[in-house]
């Protein structure tokens, strides 16, 4: 059975879009997301270190709705439009991960949603499984 899970931390986006976290035999996919606000409107003036951290925290919120924790990641795509400040994402990325890291692409992009923009990251956890 797919199972869709929410969190009041995490926007959903509009009807017959796509769903930010769907689980399947113990294994979360989470959509790529991004630094907006729960309004909807992206967060100003900030770096890849704070855009990231956003993101992990909407990461955490919906992995633990489903019941699952950080630990439990396997796989992360992040997606940067300025490649050369990935050591700020990494530096957000260890403040939330510890041990064992997930397997982790990272991968420049001409433009994200928009031009304020500058990470998105999607996920998969297998719900259970992380130490």
């Amino acid at each position: 059975m797919i199972k869709r899970y929410i969190s009041p931390k995490v926007k959903e986006p509009a009807p017959n879009l796509w769903s930010n976290c769907i689980v399947c035999d113990g294994i979360a996919y989470i959509a790529g997301l991004t630094s907006r606000n729960p309004d909807g409107v992206t967060i100003d003036g900030k770096d890849e270190y704070e855009q990231t951290k956003i993101i992990f925290q909407k990461h955490k919120a919906l992995i633990e709705a489903a019941g699952g924790k950080m630990a439990d990641f396997t796989k992360l795509t992040i997606f940067v439009t300025r490649i050369e400040n990935n050591k700020q994402v990494w530096k957000a990325r260890s403040e939330f991960f510890r041990g064992n890291f997930p397997a982790c692409s990272l991968v420049e992009v001409s433009k994200l949603a928009t031009p304020d923009i500058y990470v998105e990251i999607e996920g998969i956890a297998h719900i259970g499984k992380g130490n």
